[in-house]
């Protein structure tokens, strides 16, 4: 790096970047390891109003100029999902190192040239979402490793809410229902990345998708009543194979209003692995539960997984919520190792998703090329530890 704290700039002065889950609001704890330099964002009185909120030196009114005026180490890029694979692509030939919202590009002859173009540069990429870096999928992920459940049969990840119209959103929200994005790009990312995460990459696919109100109207916060037109499809139901007739199902929905149900389970030959995600959990609710058969002296029953060797990383990744992507790099530039959150995991995910719309339209399966490796964490194998 070229200089003691991390120099970052900031491209997008969104709901991503300001929201109190966002990336700046919660940087605070990274601030002696990383220098917010500047900000670019399209519109120049947006940037100033975020820059001033959150102490930014510089503004500047273009990606463009920023990467020519800036001295960055690197750029966290929070644009709207269109534009993702021409500026990802612009912020590494400029030399930069690149953290990206989901999704990395949107073809996969972008995704290919972000990937190589790091690889040329020798350049490091962080790819949301962060859902691996979540020590509960971490410790979850470790106990089907270890056998928890069994051989592995099918597993159902939830990755859906009712859609940012319905969610008393605090910004415009029309683009999520527009041609180009949508909910399978939006929230079935999650879901895939999740189950990718957890048991490799996919080999097929198999999709079901369309439009369940071409009309929606905004319900509370700013642009309470305002029409939206649904151009993309808000509901879409994916079934992934992963080979050995192992199975996945993923929802990405702007239809569940609300749930109780785990966020994902998993269920194998010798039991099932429920894991709940805070956002649906009711109070009291443990994060991970097994089901184990002949548990004790033949009898069956769910158990609570003892996860306090994780907690401090648990605390760690709930109070930085989306500045966990700069926290990542950080740990990666510090020990050389590579992200978790790697541009072939996006790539694959991407691919995964762009098969699915193609299946729907066909109603065929739809293979999947490409395959990447899992990196496994340091939280993973200090969970792993703890769990033995």
């Amino acid at each position: 790096m070229k200089s003691e704290r991390i120099r970052l700039g900031v491209f997008g002065a969104g709901m991503i970047a300001t929201h109190p889950g966002g990336v700046l609001p919660n940087m605070g704890s990274l601030a002696e390891d990383v220098e917010v330099c500047a900000i670019a964002s399209r519109t120049r009185g947006r940037a100033e109003a975020v820059a001033h909120r959150f102490g930014i030196a510089n503004v500047r009114d273009s990606l463009r100029e920023m990467l020519s005026a800036a001295d960055l180490d690197v750029v966290i890029n929070l644009t709207p999902v269109a534009v993702h694979g021409e500026t990802n692509l612009e912020i590494l030939e400029s030399g930069r190192h690149l953290i990206t919202e989901k999704p990395i590009a949107s073809s996969l002859q972008d995704a290919d040239r972000i990937i190589a173009t790091a690889a040329e540069r020798d350049l490091r990429v962080i790819a949301a979402p962060p859902w691996m870096l979540d020590p509960r999928r971490a410790a979850a992920r470790s106990l089907i490793r270890q056998g928890a459940v069994g051989r592995v049969a099918f597993a159902r990840s939830r990755s859906s809410h009712a859609g940012p119209a319905d969610m008393k959103w605090p910004a415009d929200p029309s683009w999520f229902y527009a041609e180009g994005a949508g909910a399978l790009l939006d929230l079935g990312i999650y879901g895939v990345t999740e189950v990718t995460g957890m048991f490799g990459p996919a080999q097929r696919v198999m999709a079901m998708s369309g439009i369940t109100r071409t009309e929606r109207v905004v319900r509370g916060g700013p642009f309470d009543g305002r029409s939206i037109p649904v151009t993309a499809d808000d509901n879409t139901l994916l079934m992934l194979d992963f080979g050995g007739s192992l199975f996945c199902f993923v929802d990405a929905t702007f239809n569940l209003l609300a749930a109780s149900s785990p966020s994902l389970e998993v269920f194998g030959a010798d039991g099932t692995l429920n894991l709940f995600e805070p956002f649906w959990a009711r109070q009291g609710q443990p994060a991970i539960e097994v089901f184990r058969r002949d548990l004790v002296g033949g009898l069956s029953g769910w158990v609570v997984p003892d996860l306090a060797g994780s907690r401090e990383r648990q605390s760690e990744f709930d109070q930085l919520q989306r500045a966990i992507l700069v926290k990542h790099f950080v740990d990666c530039a510090q020990s050389g190792l590579r992200p978790v959150l790697s541009a072939e995991h996006a790539r694959h995910t991407l691919e995964i998703m762009l098969a699915a719309q193609q299946s729907a339209r066909s109603g065929s399966a739809v293979s999947i090329a490409s395959s990447f490796t899992f990196s496994g964490t340091a939280l993973e194998l200090d969970q792993e530890s703890t769990d033995r």
